[in-house]
């Protein structure tokens, strides 16, 4: 079946979640974040993760920007870093994280051997908007989809449902790329082709689905679509 459309994941597939952290670390003004960068951005994208989840379960949906700060006090708490200066910058950073190296070419490819593009982000519109303005994104996309159309986060099959109404094809034309794997498992379960983008060479995730490509980047995207 032929691919119509590569609809991306945001956060950690285009855009990179550590950048804020380690762009705040590089300022005289929050030494003290210079060695538990890495640290605070891995607790802090789990935390924001883990809470989508929960209140995905629990019915409990709000807009990604609470989960966002709700993740981050969770992850300078943990860090013992209780500067209320460093929270802003961090949160401000968040608006405008940098797109991994790859992403403006792949895109830039994509629209020209016609496939259409699109982001399905759990981030709220504004969120995204910032990130795609911030990076330059906005003319190699034909649209950004955000969960708070639908009221919860992801993995929920009414988030990838918005995909296939968007690009009004089934579910096996849609190339579905994520950097989570139990998101790219869960596309998979929807019925699209899924590819895991796997930057951190984790292992593979325990669920019923799995995606159906795993790649280190986003470089092959343009050249896999066309072989669907």
């Amino acid at each position: 079946m032929t691919i119509k459309a590569c609809v991306f994941d945001a956060y950690g597939t285009l855009f990179d979640v550590a950048a804020a952290a380690r762009e705040a670390a590089r300022d005289p003004a929050f030494a003290p974040l210079r060695d538990l960068w890495p640290q605070v951005a891995r607790d802090w994208r789990l935390k924001q993760l883990q809470y989508t989840w929960l209140r995905a379960v629990a019915d409990a949906h709000c807009d990604f920007w609470q989960v966002t700060q709700d993740g981050l006090d969770w992850a300078l708490d943990s860090a013992n870093l209780a500067d209320p200066a460093l929270r802003e910058r961090l949160l401000a950073l968040y608006w405008e994280l940098s797109p991994f190296p790859e992403v403006p070419q792949v895109l830039a490819t994509l629209k020209a051997r016609g496939f259409q593009t699109a982001i399905l982000s759990n981030g709220s519109p504004a969120m995204l908007d910032g990130a795609v303005q911030s990076a330059g994104l906005g003319d190699v996309l034909d649209d950004v989809l955000s969960v708070q159309s639908v009221g919860v986060f992801k993995p929920h099959a009414s988030v990838y449902q918005l995909a296939v109404d968007r690009f009004d094809c089934p579910p096996d034309q849609i190339l579905f790329v994520s950097s989570n794997g139990w998101d790219a498992a869960g596309g998979a379960g929807f019925g699209f082709r899924t590819v895991w983008v796997n930057r951190m060479a984790e292992p593979i995730d325990r669920l019923p689905w799995r995606p159906t490509e795993i790649l280190t980047d986003l470089t092959e995207i343009p050249d896999l679509a066309g072989r669907f």
